[in-house]
């Protein structure tokens, strides 16, 4: 949301704030699973309500803003990105399930995909 709040805000004048892209949740941050899934929903309803509160028009969707990397980016490319990035997460999930069966597959092992790197 503060990419598209700086897209409606200052179009192109503005680049975007820098993301780390290697940042990750980990055990270190000291969170419970449970209040990083609780914090994940607030957080995901809020951007939701906001999104929809837009009523997005083609015409907004056209609008372009300045990624510090990637320069000139639409509305549209960032909303694509929000969703490939969420579908990317849930194929994560069953690999995730899937890699702690890795020893247990014996020699099949060589024959799923999902067990390799």
């Amino acid at each position: 949301m503060p990419r598209l709040r700086r897209v409606a805000e200052h179009g192109e004048s503005r680049a975007f704030d820098p993301f780390p892209q290697d940042a990750a949740i980990t055990p270190a941050s000291g969170k419970p699973l449970i209040e990083l899934l609780a914090e994940f929903t607030r957080l995901r309803t809020a951007n939701l309500r906001e999104l929809q509160s837009l009523n997005l028009a083609p015409a907004d969707l056209a609008r372009t803003g300045t990624h510090p990397a990637l320069g000139r980016v639409s509305v549209a490319q960032l909303l694509a990105t929000w969703a490939a990035h969420d579908l990317h997460h849930l194929r994560q999930i069953p690999l995730a399930m899937a890699w702690q069966s890795r020893d247990k597959v014996g020699p099949w092992r060589a024959h799923l995909t999902t067990l390799t790197r």
